[in-house]
């Protein structure tokens, strides 16, 4: 049985007036867009939060406008998916920002006012939140050369994970002089700037051994045509596996960790460092490991990204045992590692395999199955920690992500995330790999 490893790296060699990615300047300006609407995505419930604070929403209108949020976002990632795929990324991009950007207004007037005004803008948001995942990837497979994606989709996660650890500290400070309406008027002025600022892609055939014909103009189905999108991940086993052990992981690892973490940190340790630090450092891996895969180019990148994304077992492996804080943390700091070592290979691999004119619907797939069941784990693993207890749920969990991944690694193609047996992610030793 194979096991997903990480063989030696090699390392390009220098090639002169090679530029950083971030000095291009029509990536730079999807970065830019990606970055605002990451912020404005992750700031919208941290907002909401500080709104039940200082009693402006109550505790359980919160719950209400996170869920129609979550609603509005699963909605759309199918739909922008279609749309990005028929029409301009660019265009959906566009409309996607606005529409978010639109409704943080809208949620600003209702948030004392209505509820359900309230609750309905947050399911607008939602979906333009939704909206921009899958047309913002193809939008940088069109906009990046084949050669410099990887970098470019490290640049793009070094951006989340930087919004994640430094945005709790903005958002407090900026709430000490910005009531919670100024605030969500700044969220849209964010989504304003993802809709404005990426320019323009151009459609080029990227993927490798497309076989599969381009959606016909005459389609007026949009089940038809997300189906369209399913046949073609279909037709890389390799995707498949990986998509099924993500979706397992996130399910249950992170599921049981995001429910079971605080219990842990306030009964076994009596105290909220433990969850502030280990929080932490899974984004200060997270950083590290963008920064790592962005100048590393594994001989198996499947199976290195495999291992990657199996690390994440540690965290919750690390709750069942009675340790010291900093093993904890240590775990929670790999896991981030492994996220990010698994991350970009997947996305850059889905940007040079599917074929160009499916790229969207795959991956609003992979966003609506990932991100999809997550709600699903979380509702269920409370009650699981409930009935059999909090460590045999997070071993049980551990277990799972550390064989999913496993499992994956023995699909077809898993080894280099490739249909093509022969195909191997090491760069041609003329190109240079920079970090973004």
């Amino acid at each position: 049985m194979p096991t997903p490893s990480t063989p030696p790296s090699s390392v390009e060699a220098p090639r002169p007036g090679r530029r950083s990615i971030l000095l291009d300047p029509s990536f730079l300006r999807l970065w830019t867009g990606a970055t605002a609407s990451g912020l404005a995505t992750w700031a919208l419930p941290f907002v909401l939060g500080l709104a039940v604070f200082d009693r402006t929403l109550a505790a359980t209108d919160l719950g209400l406008l996170l869920a129609a949020r979550t609603v509005g976002f699963l909605a759309a990632v199918p739909v922008a998916g279609v749309l990005a795929d028929r029409h301009s990324r660019r265009g959906v991009v566009l409309w996607a920002g606005l529409t978010a950007g639109l409704s943080a207004p809208v949620i600003a007037v209702g948030l004392d006012r209505s509820v359900l005004l309230t609750a309905a803008a947050a399911a607008v948001a939602g979906a333009g939140q939704g909206a921009c995942r899958p047309a913002y990837q193809a939008l940088t497979a069109e906009v990046v050369d084949a050669d410099r994606r990887q970098q470019a989709n490290a640049a793009m996660t070094l951006a989340v994970r930087v919004t994640t650890l430094v945005g709790p500290s903005l958002a407090a400070l900026l709430a000490v002089f910005l009531d919670t309406r100024t605030l969500l008027a700044g969220i849209g002025v964010l989504w304003l700037v993802a809709a404005f600022v990426p320019g323009r892609g151009a459609r080029s055939g990227t993927a490798e051994d497309a076989s599969e014909p381009s959606a016909g103009t005459g389609r007026t189905s949009f089940l038809d045509e997300f189906a369209e999108g399913v046949r073609e991940a279909r037709r890389h086993p390799w995707f498949l596996a990986g998509l099924g052990a993500l979706t397992a992981v996130i399910a249950t690892g992170y599921s049981a960790t995001g429910v079971a973490l605080p219990l842990v940190s306030r009964d076994e340790y009596g105290t909220e460092v433990v969850l502030a630090g280990a929080l932490t450092a899974y984004t200060a891996g997270a950083l590290a490991g963008a920064l790592l895969i962005a100048r590393r180019h594994p001989r198996s990148p499947g199976w290195a990204a495999l291992a990657g994304l199996a690390a994440y077992g540690l965290a919750p492996l690390s709750l069942v045992f009675p340790v010291h804080p900093v093993v904890v943390m240590a775990s929670y700091a790999v896991a981030g590692i492994g996220i990010e070592l698994f991350n970009v290979p997947w996305f850059t691999a889905a940007q040079r395999e599917v074929a160009p004119d499916k790229l969207a619907r795959v991956s609003s797939l992979d966003f609506l199955l990932s991100y999809g069941l997550a709600p699903v784990g979380l509702a269920v693993i409370a009650p699981a920690i409930d009935t059999f207890g909090a460590r045999a749920v997070l071993a049980g969990c551990a277990v799972v992500c550390f064989a999913a991944p496993a499992a994956a690694a023995l699909a077809p193609g898993a080894r280099t995330f490739s249909r093509n047996p022969a195909h191997h992610d090491t760069p041609d030793p003329s190109r240079r790999s920079t970090t973004p």
